[in-house]
């Protein structure tokens, strides 16, 4: 059986009367890499601060390697390491003495520090840089910082918030590559994300959520097969004609989802496209792979790139 590293029950975030996280239920497995994903303003950040200690729970209960995070925080912050959205480094301060510093706010013992310090320095690929300052470092390169800096007390749990959030695309494959050698090593690895690819990509296990709740937990391959199917036919069109062919799908038991000027028709293990494809002559189509994108779609009824309606 698989060991499990977080519990998250019944996890309630208010704001005085403003709810933003509202009652989300959740476990993690010992080395899986599990995210949360959706838009921005979905509660994901503030769901992620809870578990790490930065934000107070409201009502409910987190476990994390078995210690109540209400009870016994400090505790579970020696075991983990935490990655946050804002990377928080001191700019004035070179590479090496950003982990320095930090290692004395851990308390680990300044000897140890020094060899963990040039062991991740090396694992960021950062030993060049270990005397420059922050300041002059690129986005890539705070960020595999921000994650060496996250390693200095060899976590059994990483928490990475938004971890390629506004990298360039080489800098983003990097820190993928480097999340998927972690998990090989047996590293237990949560995120959250808005890029659908990246969920997709790197991780065992999704939650998708929005306005506060989770709206559905599985492999990305799982919900993608249970919900949309095998393909998916991307048809353009104005809204008016979108009316139309909707009130058709409806009427036939056909699973469909609407995108701006775009219908989204789902098709199903054991179904032709042929029909569907002759219904559209003279529409410009498209025939691709379903992906998380159509799975926040259809539960949501907005798209993972808009703001939530």
């Amino acid at each position: 059986m698989s060991q499990v590293v977080l519990e998250a029950k019944s996890v309630v975030k208010k704001y005085g009367d403003q709810t933003v996280v509202s009652g989300v239920s959740f476990s993690v497995n010992k080395g899986e890499c599990f995210a949360l994903l959706g838009p921005n303003g979905a509660g994901k950040s503030t769901t992620m601060k809870m578990l790490y200690g930065s934000v107070q729970i409201t009502s409910g209960e987190l476990y994390m390697l078995g210690i109540s995070l209400k009870k016994n925080i400090r505790d579970v912050k020696a075991r983990i390491g935490v990655v946050p959205q804002e990377d928080g480094l001191d700019p004035e301060f070179t590479v090496y003495e950003n982990l320095e510093i930090f290692s004395a706010f851990q308390g680990i013992d300044s000897q140890v520090a020094k060899v963990r310090i040039e062991e991740v320095l090396k694992i960021a690929q950062l030993e060049e840089m270990a005397h420059r300052s922050v300041e002059s470092l690129s986005g890539g390169m705070k960020r595999r910082l921000a994650i060496a800096r996250g390693l200095l007390n060899h976590p059994e749990i990483l928490i990475l918030d938004e971890p390629t959030v506004g990298l360039d695309p080489q800098a983003r494959l990097w820190i993928w590559s480097f999340i998927q050698q972690l998990l090989s090593e047996g590293v237990t690895v949560i995120m959250s994300t808005h890029y659908m690819e990246e969920a997709q990509k790197l991780c065992n296990r999704v939650a998708i959520m929005d306005k506060g709740k989770i709206l559905a937990m599985g492999t990305p391959s799982s919900l993608v097969k249970e919900l949309i199917g095998k393909e998916v036919i991307e048809v353009e069109m104005n809204p008016k004609e979108i009316i139309y062919f909707v009130n058709r799908m409806n009427s036939e038991g056909i699973s469909y989802q609407t995108a701006r000027n775009q219908l989204n028709v789902h098709l199903k293990e054991g179904q032709t496209n042929e029909q569907l494809i002759q219904r559209f002559h003279g529409y410009q189509l498209t025939i691709r792979q379903p992906n998380l994108s159509d799975v926040f779609l259809k539960l949501s009824g907005h798209d993972l790139r808009d703001e939530p309606l």
